[in-house]
């Protein structure tokens, strides 16, 4: 469809690039009483990617909520980003998503027929994913910005977090990295048609493949990529774990173009807010800084990171392989030896 209006030119950030940075996020949460209940199995003290509740002994809700402003000009595609980021937090603690509420902000100019290509493009991820949407909020505002409240089920024994990582688990990763730098690269009209493309096919690919056969085998800790990057989220599932992670860089899928982006210093700003929250965890070895920086690039509707059983990665890595953009073995959790939670290699 030809569009009237450029959405992302209304907005000053895109996608997950948009997120309040990790560090700053924990300095804001800090010192809000924690009300215990013995039914939140998951609860946003942990950093985790949705809430747990258990409502009886073979059902437990999981709930996520996710908006952002646009990351693609047409209304239809942002509307499918949106969602399937927003579904994305669901998978990544094991469950299935059933419930979900659109939650919209619009300018009273923007022309009616883009706000319905944007929510038509929510409601067609969404029934992909078997899910409904059953109602939500509007408001005006002067950026657009769409995304959703989504509930999931899953059985409480069965909850994946990402603080479940056990030394000798493998690291397993099922999207190519680079999404923040190419769609900031676009924004100045610098990224190829094709590696747009490909971002954008990145970003509408359910999680869902990853997750229904992930649930297959013995994973102790999950986590979706997204707005805090690769390096992010990962030291967040070695605190959460206690433990360490060794990764091998040169397995790690980045993309080329933005790799090649990132040398000539077209970054997004969400890149610099991720090195500065984790940078102090991470020993960077002998890595180039083009490398470091698409490891801290902000991913919108990322893959999932996933640390499996030593003795069930090879399986699990040989089924996700059809299943998902990019099955990736890429590192290693390891007992924790004090000092930095992440090494390079």
């Amino acid at each position: 469809m030809e569009n009237e209006v450029k959405l992302t030119k209304l907005a000053k950030c895109a996608g997950c690039g948009a997120k309040v940075g990790a560090g700053v996020l924990s300095q804001l949460l800090e010192g809000i009483k924690v009300h215990e209940d013995p039914d939140l199995l998951v609860g946003f003290d942990k950093s985790d990617d949705a809430s747990v509740y258990r409502v009886t002994d073979d059902l437990a809700l999981v709930q996520t909520v996710d908006f952002f402003p646009p990351i693609a000009d047409d209304p239809y595609l942002f509307g499918q980003i949106a969602a399937t980021n927003a579904l994305s937090d669901v998978y990544a603690m094991g469950g299935e998503p059933k419930l979900a509420l659109n939650l919209m902000c619009v300018p009273k100019t923007m022309p009616s027929e883009a706000v319905h290509q944007m929510l038509r493009g929510g409601y067609d991820k969404v029934y992909e994913a078997g899910c409904l949407i059953t109602g939500g909020h509007s408001i005006f505002d002067d950026e657009p910005k769409y995304g959703l409240a989504v509930t999931g089920f899953v059985h409480p024994d069965k909850v994946l977090t990402n603080s479940g990582a056990k030394p000798g688990d493998v690291l397993l990763l099922t999207k190519p990295l680079g999404i923040g730098v190419l769609t900031t690269a676009h924004k100045g009209d610098l990224a190829s048609a094709e590696s747009m493309e490909l971002a954008y096919r990145l970003m509408t690919t359910l999680n869902k493949g990853a997750r229904d056969v992930m649930v297959k085998y013995n994973v102790h800790a999950c986590t979706d990529v997204t707005g805090f990057s690769l390096l992010g989220h990962l030291l967040e599932m070695a605190q959460g774990s206690d433990t360490q992670a060794v990764v091998h860089v040169d397995q790690v899928d980045l993309i080329p173009e933005a790799l090649e982006l990132a040398r000539t210093g077209v970054l997004p700003e969400g890149m610099y807010r991720n090195r500065t929250f984790a940078e102090p965890s991470v020993d960077m070895g002998d890595t180039p800084l083009h490398k470091q920086d698409v490891l801290f690039d902000p991913q919108t509707a990322g893959g999932l990171l996933i640390a499996v059983d030593p003795a069930d990665a090879q399986a699990l890595l040989e089924e996700l392989k059809p299943a998902v953009p990019s099955a990736q073995r890429i590192g290693v959790m390891e007992a924790y030896q004090g000092g930095k939670r992440i090494f390079l290699r």
